[in-house]
């Protein structure tokens, strides 16, 4: 039998999962729009950024549930 998490764990969970997939995208947004800035080449390296943002931030929220879900702190 699994032993029962509180409220307080839950929402502590739903915030690093909230603050990792928005930080991880805005970085990516920032990332690209200076790269674009530097290189002169419009939405390319914003799309690119922001892509591989969403990307990190998935991996990062699994990564997160996955540690949650064994019971290590």
């Amino acid at each position: 039998m699994r032993p029962t998490k509180s409220p307080l764990q839950a929402m502590a969970l739903y915030s690093a999962i909230l603050s990792q997939l928005v930080g991880s995208v805005l970085i990516g947004t920032f990332t690209g729009m200076w790269l674009d800035d530097q290189f002169g080449t419009a939405p390319l390296f914003l799309i690119i950024c922001l892509f591989a943002g969403l990307a990190i931030g998935i991996w990062a929220m699994f990564q997160t549930i996955r540690k949650f879900d064994s019971g290590d702190q």
